[in-house]
């Protein structure tokens, strides 16, 4: 049986234990850096930094996960996630910067303030973690903008760590960071003119810029936005990003930016900016003219603003060369002593231990099957000395119809050996859980 209650506790030099039994959990030492309280899991309800969350149908929140809560490595200030937060962050310096708004919010801030619809896939249990129907850990940092549009900064900037299941390899993790751009001006002609002129004033260097979207019915001008009107803060949006992108990849000498059109339910028009780095197109970042609902319910009905989102771990691990994502997470100084705060540099390997590969085959019983949830499992019970998952074969009986799916784990620690008893040992653990969990029937 899973334990019924899981307490989390400050100990000594930042350290932290569990009381009480694990169960199944496997969660019993791991490296706690915040002072901040820590969390409980109860029969009934869930506590995380002295607040209560009843639990319901809908919970799904983990030790694993609520155990990097506090963590805040946009916060840290050698951690490569933190130098290219505060390398954005130096483009917008008359932009007001939020780092610290809390990673629970109510669904609300996460979806329907955004007018993300109800039956969105984005809002499924297998994509998120919930602490009930009405509370999530956020699925991105734009569930603080109104949060933001209610400081009374008209230009502003939001961090912080966010929240997905996801599936597991190099650069896939069920927690990573953002960094969300703010900026809104009076819907006004002359106003909007101007405040462009005045960005423009500074020039953008060294770029090539393919960018031929238009305006269409896929990607539309909002009804209450005129033409003209939209295009100016579109051309401050484009500008702003544009030069924010040639500072941050300095070194590359024949920079090219394309600018492609994109749909997200918060923005329209809506684009995706992608720049060629090392001869293939990267996906930096999305972004568009923010849509007019948003800043009514802010009380900006005569506002028109622009937003932008990205995910700093896909630019840190470009710009600093660091292979696996679960490196930003590690605690060996040979890592975090190669980072000096305000300067880019090379992630030089200190370690390359021999992998461990085990299979898990089973059939599954009837039902949907959702790979994220099968992924979160093993992140549960193996932690981050799981690499990668990858699904080798998915068959189907020709006379019965079931279906047999066949995964593929390679377990590799960053920062030791392991032993094949050691791992076969949580590999026994995995398949028991997963039999147990999902009701498969193993192969």
């Amino acid at each position: 049986m899973l334990a019924s209650s899981i307490r989390i506790q400050r100990v000594s030099l930042g350290r932290y234990t569990t009381t009480g039994s694990c169960g199944l959990l496997n969660v019993c030492k791991k490296t706690w850096y915040s002072t901040k309280p820590a969390f409980e899991i109860k029969e009934n309800e869930t506590v995380i930094n002295g607040k209560s969350f009843d639990k319901d149908e809908w919970t799904n929140v983990t030790p694993a996960i609520l155990a990097k809560v506090n963590r805040q490595l946009h916060l840290q200030p050698k951690n490569p996630i933190s130098i290219i937060r505060q390398l954005i962050e130096s483009n917008f310096t008359d932009f007001k910067t939020f780092n610290e708004f809390s990673p629970v919010v109510t669904t609300k801030q996460n979806f329907d303030d955004l007018y993300i619809p109800k039956d969105h896939p984005s809002r499924t249990k297998s994509d998120n973690y919930y602490f009930n129907k009405d509370t999530v850990l956020r699925a991105h940092t734009s569930a603080h903008q109104l949060q933001g549009l209610a400081s009374g900064e008209n230009k502003f900037l939001i961090s912080g760590d966010v929240y997905r299941r996801d599936e597991i390899d190099s650069s896939h993790y069920p927690v990573f960071h953002q960094i969300e751009g703010f900026f809104y001006l009076d819907n006004d002609l002359t106003k909007l003119q101007n405040e462009l002129n005045r960005v423009q004033a500074t020039e953008t260097p060294n770029i090539e810029l393919v960018d031929d979207t238009v305006i269409k019915p896929e990607n539309p001008v909002q009804a209450c936005h005129s033409s003209e009107a939209s295009d100016l803060i579109a051309a401050h949006l484009k500008h702003n990003i544009n030069t924010m992108i040639r500072n941050l990849f300095a070194d590359e000498k024949d920079l090219k930016v394309r600018w492609i059109d994109a749909y997200f339910p918060f923005t329209s028009p809506s684009w995706e900016v992608e720049i060629l780095y090392k001869g293939e197109w990267l996906e930096v970042l999305g972004c568009g003219v923010v849509n007019q609902k948003i800043m009514n319910g802010a009380g900006l009905d005569n506002k028109i603003g622009w937003a932008f989102g990205m995910g700093l771990e896909r630019l840190a691990m470009v710009l600093f060369g660091i292979p696996d994502i679960r490196l930003f997470w590690s605690e060996d100084s040979r890592f975090i002593d190669q980072f000096t705060p305000g300067k880019i540099n090379k992630f030089v390997p200190f370690s390359k231990f021999p992998p461990c590969i085990k299979d898990i085959s089973f059939w599954l019983p009837e039902g949907e099957w959702h790979e994220n949830d099968f992924c979160e499992l093993i992140r549960g019970e193996a932690g981050d000395i799981v690499e990668n998952v990858q699904l080798i074969d998915d068959f189907r009986h020709p006379k019965n119809n079931k279906r047999s799916l066949c995964y593929r784990i390679n377990y590799r620690s960053m920062d030791r050996n392991v032993t094949n008893d050691e791992i076969n040992e949580i590999q026994e653990k995995v398949r028991r859980v997963v039999q147990e969990q999902f009701k498969v029937e193993l192969r």
